[in-house]
């Protein structure tokens, strides 16, 4: 294949080629992969519900799937249609819940280095993201808002290729040369006209240094897929060149993408730690604040009149690190776990519209500790409003995309009529949310879309 040299050819071309190993590797990990199994109707007798939205579970109740659907909830027995017969599970007095839903994920570069993922080829990139989907699922997240290149994987899940939760994806992180996106080592600055880094050619990242190239690079994750837009507008923990307290983008080039993501019926979330960088973002009509873990009290208490949601991860010093004790990137991550305990007292002031999520990269350990991550939240609030954080608070923030909602339907509830994505938990996680750390022995049934992941009912 001949590649020109021209604008946006020779980022297509390593997409398509990009989309094409992801599809090699899902075919690989399906023929391997146990069989699902879709039986027209699923009966959960005797379970206790945790539904989403309450402080306690349900009286034992009986819950009827049908298709991808929650058809019928009731303390009574069921009585299905002549010809239908469900399969039962026997719940035993056993939590049936929601699917867990994480609002911040890199399910591309999870699980992979950092420097292995920029010198690998994509195809073994790929086949990690396969296993990764996965293993995510099996972890009880039927359904993750994604910050990567996943439309490939997102495809291939969605058309039964492999296993993986529901995707809402991003595509590539927009940013400014010397942004949170910019992966370019200093020896390639300044960068040739119409090229390319290889972090662009694998959609994980799109320089635009003015507000028409931002609207053009918004325009072709739209084009691409996105169900909402991820621009970085101030500094990062992961990245090379920036601080944490630079502030990137101008109010102006920050409203052509929000201007881009508006005509296309969805929004725009950014990357930011800073009271400037989310006040800016703010301005220029962004709808979520990835992180910002050192906002102040005055700018909390804008984003709560405003109705911006706060998709923020529990980040603590507790768990082993990626980055060099001493370095530059290990001092901007211990500023940002210092910030989390006063961040979440604010969101909590302010009664903002909080999401959880993980934003874990570059650590295949990390990524196995997701549901870890969630029962740290008791550090600041109970099991309970943890648990509806990630189950129906999560879903209201999917449903933002509006038009560009790749699953409409209600998600994150136990409730008749909602899609069918659940969990039976074997014990209360609402009286003990350990019980998601170790799914592997306590998420005895995985349901998504209405089709049986797992079932140790057997």
């Amino acid at each position: 294949m001949v590649l020109i040299h021209k604008e946006g050819t020779v980022f297509h071309h390593f997409s398509i080629k990009f989309y094409a190993l992801l599809f090699l590797g899902g075919s690989i990990a399906q023929a391997t992969h146990a069989q699902v199994l879709q039986p027209p109707a699923v009966m959960f007798e005797n379970v206790r519900i945790f539904n989403g939205t309450s402080d306690r579970l349900s009286e034992p109740s009986n819950v009827l799937v049908v298709g991808n659907v929650i058809q019928s909830i009731s303390k009574e027995p069921i009585v299905t249609s002549a010809g239908l017969e469900p399969m039962r599970i026997q719940g035993a007095g056993r939590t049936l819940m929601p699917g867990l839903i994480d609002a911040h994920t890199h399910i591309m570069f999870e699980t992979l280095t950092q420097e292995t993922m920029l010198v690998s080829d994509l195809a073994f990139i790929a086949v990690a993201a396969v296993k990764g989907a996965n293993d995510m699922l099996m972890r009880g997240f039927t359904s993750i808002r994604d910050f990567g290149p996943a439309f490939g994987l997102k495809r291939g899940i969605d058309m039964g290729l492999v296993p993986g939760p529901r995707i809402w994806p991003s595509g590539a992180m927009i940013s400014q040369t010397g942004g949170h996106g910019d992966f370019r080592l200093p020896n390639e600055l300044p960068s040739a006209p119409g090229s390319f880094h290889f972090s662009e050619r694998m959609g994980a990242s799109a320089i635009a240094d003015d507000a028409d190239t931002v609207r053009k690079r918004s325009r072709e994750q739209l084009a691409l897929g996105a169900s909402q837009l991820k621009l970085a507008a101030g500094g990062g923990v992961g990245s090379d060149y920036d601080p944490l307290d630079v502030t990137q983008y101008t109010v102006a080039e920050l409203r052509a993408a929000v201007e881009a993501a508006e005509n296309w019926g969805t929004y725009v979330a950014v990357h930011a730690f800073t009271p400037r960088a989310v006040r800016q973002s703010i301005e220029a009509g962004v709808m979520s604040i990835e992180h910002g873990h050192l906002l102040d009290d005055a700018t909390v208490k804008l984003m709560a009149e405003k109705g911006v949601w706060w998709s923020m991860q529990p980040f603590t010093d507790d768990t082993p690190t990626v980055f060099r004790e001493g370095s530059a990137k290990r001092i901007k991550q211990l500023q940002v776990y210092n910030g989390s305990d006063a961040a979440y007292a604010l969101a909590k002031k302010y009664k903002v519209k909080l999401a959880w999520g993980t934003d874990v990269l570059y650590s295949a350990d990390k990524a196995a500790g997701q549901g870890k991550m969630l029962s740290k939240m008791v550090r600041w609030f109970t099991p309970a409003e943890a648990l509806k954080m990630a189950t129906s608070t999560n879903a209201e923030l999917l449903a933002l995309s509006g038009p560009r909602n790749p699953y409409p339907g209600k998600l994150g509830v136990v409730q008749e009529g909602a899609l069918a994505d659940l969990l039976l938990v074997d014990g209360d996680p609402l009286a003990n949310i350990n019980l998601i750390d170790d799914p592997q022995k306590n998420l005895v049934v995985i349901m998504k879309a209405g089709k049986i992941y797992k079932n140790l009912q057997k």
